[in-house]
C-alpha cells in the first residue's frame, strides 16, 4: 500500500476572547460602540467568571411597569448595582424591568430600550448565560432605526458588535465577524471611511479575522486603520506603533518575517520616544521571535535577553513575562543544537508556572505549558509533553470560552500519542478535537482540515480503513480550497487517499491520485528530488500489480477526484500491499 504522509504537527492556538465584565453599554451619539476587551494576540485573556448564584429577583409590580419615569430610572439602578460590585442577578432584575417598561412606554423610547437590553445580555455575558444574552442582542438591533438619526446607527452598530462578541466568546467565529461585518457597515454609512472611530472597527476587525487565521483580510484591515491614523494623527503617533504591531503580527503569520521586523522595529522607536520602556520590551520579545523565524539566533538572544532584563526589573523575577522568554529561549537553544541550555530554561519556566505569583491567570498557566510541551515533544520526550498538555486542559477546563484552546490542545495531544504508538487515545483525542473544531465554527480552516488528516492516520492505524477513507476525503476538500490542489499539506493528503483506495482494492484510483502527486511534484521539485523518487517508486509498483505503464497525460483535478470517484459504491476486496505506513 503507498505510505501514508503526515503533515507537521499542527500548531497550538490558544484563542483570545472578549472580557464580558469590560462591556460598556453607554451610547452617547459621539463615540458609538464602546469596546470590551478585544480580541487581539496580545490581550489573550478571559477572565469572566460562570459561578452559579441564586436568583436575587425583587418583587415586581407589573402595573408600575407603566409609570414612564420607571423605566430609565430602573435602567441607572442597574447601573449603578453594577458600578458598586453588588450582586449581578440583582442589576439583572432591575436591566430586565427597565426593559420591559420601554416596551410598555405609550411612547416607544427605542434608544433607551436598546440600551436597556445591551445591559441586560452584558450581565447574562458575565454570568456565563451566552446562550440568553443571544435573542436579547438580536431583539436589540431590531429596536433602533436608522433613518431616526446618527444616535440610533450608533445603537444598532452597539447591538452587532456586542453580539459579535458573544459569539466571539462562544468560539463561534464565523458569526463573530459576521455580525462585526454588519456592524461596520452602519457605522460606514453613519460616520464616513475616514472617521477615527471607523479606525477602531477596522482594528477589532483585523484581530477577529486574526484569531480565525483568516490573514489576508486581517492585513487589509489593518492597512485600513493604519491610513486613517496617519491621516488624523501626528507623525509616529502612538496609535501608529499599535497598528502597525498588529501588523507585524499579520505578516508574521504570513511568513513575510522581513516586512514584519520593519513594522516592530518603526513601532519601538516609537515606543522608545515617548518613554514606554514596558511596551519597548515587548516589541523586543517579538523581533527576537521574528530573529528566531529567520534563524539569526544571536540577535534573537540579544532581543530577548534585553528584555527579560526590562520584565525582572519592572515586574519582577516570577512574573509570566519572565517565564515566557525563559520558553522562548529554550526554543532557541532546541533549534541550535544545545539541548543542555534548552532544557535548563524550560525547567526555570516550569519553576514559575508549578508555584505562580499572585495575578496570574490561569490561561497564562495553560499557555505556558502548552509551550514547554512543545519543545519536550521536539526533544522526543513526548511522555512529559502528554502531561503537561494534560495539566493545561484541566487548568482551562470546558467552558465555551476554551473550546477552541481546547481542541487545539486534544490535537497536540494525538500527535504525542501517535508517536508513542498509542494509537487507540491518539484517535479519540483527534475525535474530540473535531467536534469541539466543528461546534466552533472551524470546520472549513485549514487547520481543521490537518487534524481531519491526523485522525485519518490514526484510524489506519487502527485498520478503520473505511473511517480513515472519509477522513482524508473530507480532509481534501477543505485543504483544496484553504491551500489549493498544489500545497505540500493538500498533495500529502492525496497521498494518504490513494494508500486507503489501495488498501480497498481501488487500485485504479489510486494510480490516477499518485500519477498527478507524481506530476505536480516533478513540475515542483525536479524530477531528481529524493521525494519524487519516493512516489514514483510507489506509483511503479502498483502499476506493477496491474501490469500498466505510467500514463504522462495530464489530467485535471476535477476529472481526477470528482464524482466519479466520489460515486463509486462498489469496493473491491480489501487488500494489503508491502507499503508501510510513514506518519
Amino acid at each position: 500500500m503507498p505510505g501514508l504522509i503526515s503533515s507537521n504537527p499542527s500548531p497550538i492556538f490558544i484563542s483570545g476572547t472578549p472580557d464580558p465584565t469590560k462591556k460598556t453599554e453607554s451610547l452617547n451619539g459621539t463615540n458609538g460602540y464602546l469596546k470590551s476587551a478585544s480580541p487581539s494576540s496580545n490581550q489573550l485573556r478571559t477572565r469572566h467568571t460562570t459561578r452559579k448564584t441564586t436568583s436575587e429577583k425583587l418583587p415586581v409590580d407589573e402595573s408600575s411597569l407603566d409609570n414612564p419615569d420607571l423605566g430609565p430610572f430602573l435602567l441607572k439602578l442597574a447601573r449603578d448595582t453594577i458600578s458598586s460590585g453588588e450582586s449581578p442577578n440583582k442589576a439583572l432584575d432591575y436591566a430586565i424591568r427597565a426593559s420591559k417598561s420601554f416596551e410598555r412606554s405609550p411612547v416607544v423610547q427605542s434608544l433607551e430600550l436598546a440600551m436597556s437590553l445591551h445591559v441586560v445580555a452584558a450581565i447574562y455575558s458575565s454570568l456565563g448565560r451566552l446562550e440568553e444574552a443571544i435573542p436579547v442582542l438580536e431583539r436589540s438591533i431590531e429596536v433602533p432605526n436608522i433613518e431616526s438619526g446618527l444616535d440610533h446607527a450608533l445603537a444598532k452598530f452597539s447591538g452587532y458588535m456586542q453580539l459579535g462578541d458573544t459569539y466571539s466568546i462562544m468560539g463561534q467565529l464565523e458569526q463573530s465577524i459576521s455580525c462585526y461585518d454588519s456592524g461596520l457597515k452602519i457605522q460606514l454609512e453613519a460616520l464616513g471611511e475616514s472617521d477615527p472611530r471607523v479606525a477602531e472597527t477596522y482594528r477589532y476587525l483585523a484581530e477577529a479575522h486574526m484569531q480565525a487565521m483568516q490573514f489576508e483580510e486581517a492585513a487589509n484591515f489593518c492597512k485600513k486603520t493604519l491610513e486613517i491614523h496617519r491621516l488624523h494623527s501626528e507623525p509616529a503617533s502612538l496609535e501608529e506603533a499599535a497598528d502597525r504591531r498588529l501588523m507585524a503580527l499579520v505578516c508574521e503569520a504570513k511568513g513575510d518575517y522581513e516586512t514584519a521586523l520593519e513594522h516592530l522595529v518603526l513601532s519601538s522607536m516609537v515606543m522608545i520616544a515617548n518613554g514606554q520602556d514596558n511596551e519597548v520590551a515587548t516589541i523586543d520579545v517579538s523581533i527576537g521571535n521574528i530573529y528566531l523565524s529567520l534563524c539569526r539566533f544571536e540577535e534573537a538572544v540579544f532581543a530577548y535577553q534585553k528584555a527579560l532584563t526590562v520584565f525582572k526589573s519592572i515586574r519582577g523575577e516570577n512574573h509570566s513575562s519572565v517565564a515566557s522568554i525563559f520558553v522562548r529561549l529554550a526554543d532557541l537553544y532546541y533549534r541550535t543544537g544545545k539541548l543542555r541550555e534548552s532544557k535548563s530554561y524550560c525547567e526555570n519556566a516550569l519553576r514559575i508556572y508549578t508555584k505562580p505569583s499572585p495575578g496570574f491567570t490561569s490561561e497564562e498557566i495553560a499557555t505556558g505549558l502548552t509551550e514547554i510541551a512543545a519543545i519536550y515533544e521536539a526533544v522526543n520526550e513526548p511522555e512529559e509533553g502528554l502531561r503537561l498538555l494534560q495539566k493545561a486542559i484541566k487548568l482551562l477546563e470546558d467552558k465555551p470560552a476554551h473550546r477552541g484552546t481546547i481542541a487545539g490542545l486534544e490535537a497536540q495531544m494525538g500527535v504525542m500519542f501517535y508517536m508513542v504508538g498509542r494509537f487507540s487515545e491518539s484517535r479519540n483525542s483527534f475525535e474530540s478535537a473535531i467536534a469541539k473544531l466543528r461546534a466552533s465554527g472551524e470546520r472549513k480552516s485549514a487547520f481543521f482540515g490537518i487534524v481531519l488528516n491526523q485522525m485519518g492516520l490514526a484510524s489506519v492505524q487502527l485498520y478503520k480503513i473505511k473511517e480513515a477513507t472519509k477522513l482524508f476525503e473530507e480532509a481534501r476538500e477543505i485543504l483544496e480550497q484553504e491551500c489549493g490542489p498544489c500545497h505540500l499539506d493538500t498533495l500529502g493528503v492525496y497521498s494518504n487517499l490513494a494508500a486507503t483506495y489501495d488498501a480497498m482494492g481501488r487500485v485504479e484510483d489510486a494510480i490516477e491520485i499518485l500519477e498527478y502527486i507524481l506530476r505536480v511534484r516533478e513540475d515542483k521539485l525536479g524530477t531528481a528530488n529524493p521525494d519524487v523518487d519516493d512516489e514514483k517508486k510507489r506509483l511503479t509498483q502498483l502499476l506493477r500489480e496491474v501490469g500498466r505503464s505510467r500514463n504522462r497525460k495530464a489530467k485535471s483535478l476535477e476529472n481526477l477526484l470528482g464524482s466519479s470517484i466520489q460515486g463509486r459504491k462498489k469496493e473491491g476486496t480489501r487488500r494489503w500491499s508491502g507499503f508501510s505506513f510513514k506518519p
